[in-house]
């Protein structure tokens, strides 16, 4: 039996289907529920439109590059939910630890997998901004490089506490309030400036300030605070580096819910 059953096997690949994989799982997700697609968007936009009513029209481009951050870090929020859920109900943990497919690779692949929902309102939101200031290429590629590195540092962010998660009831609260206050506290939709001096004080200690000044300040967004670019992109190069492995330190391997 055992025979017939790895020449059955032989001709599939073993390596390079990782992520393909997963992005089949993002995309089934999306294309059986619009819902998860549609969710996406409407978080974003609903805070783009009241400010849009009681902001300045000058101050559109810099809630635009905010809402893209903010739809960022909340993928962190669906990794967190696929994770739990994956370990605690599905017990897919549980088949990853007995397969060789390393823990790295496994929660990257999670991480891919919730990204695919978020781009069509990633997508909207850059046409948004391309329609309302011009963006040079370098301000693109400072803008995608944020965008990936929040990606990455929320999504660790995310099944680090999905490990520590012991049942599906708390996932919901856990996550929303984890993520939504992380992005409310950063200025994403507003400028540093605005909040008093203790709370740019906290700010600066959340890693999306320092993604939402650097962006603010390539694009020559109204409102922006003079800072050093130079440092707040190093200080997003080792979040990126550190956040995750520190994540992936703090993740339980073993031991389902």
């Amino acid at each position: 039996m055992a025979t017939i059953r790895d020449a059955r096997f032989e001709s599939v690949p073993r390596h390079g289907a990782l992520f393909p994989a997963f992005a089949l799982i993002g995309w089934r997700w999306v294309s059986r529920n619009l819902a998860a697609a549609i969710a996406p968007i409407i978080l974003p936009f609903i805070f783009l439109y009241f400010l849009r009513l009681i902001s300045p029209p000058r101050s559109i481009p810099l809630e635009i590059v905010g809402a893209m951050l903010f739809a960022t870090q909340h993928i962190g929020s669906g990794v967190l939910g696929d994770s739990a859920t994956w370990r605690i109900e599905a017990r897919m943990q549980d088949l990853f630890v007995a397969s060789p497919l390393d823990k790295v690779r496994y929660l990257f692949g999670i991480a891919f997998s919730n990204f695919i929902p978020a781009v069509p309102a990633l997508l909207a939101l850059a046409i948004l901004l391309r329609l309302t200031v011009d963006v040079s290429l370098l301000g693109w590629f400072v803008l995608g490089s944020a965008i990936v590195v929040l990606w990455i540092l929320f999504s660790a962010i995310g099944v680090a506490i999905s490990s520590r998660v012991r049942s599906q009831r708390e996932i919901w609260p856990v996550g929303n309030l984890t993520f939504t206050v992380l992005g409310m506290l950063s200025p994403l939709y507003y400028p540093l400036t605005v909040l008093p001096p203790l709370w740019q004080a906290a700010a600066r200690f959340l890693p999306t300030t320092y993604a939402a000044l650097l962006v603010q300040g390539v694009l020559g967004l109204p409102g922006t605070v003079p800072s050093n670019l130079g440092l707040e992109a190093l200080l997003l190069v080792g979040l990126a580096a550190g956040g995750p492995a520190l994540a992936l330190w703090r993740y339980r391997v073993r031991g389902g819910a």
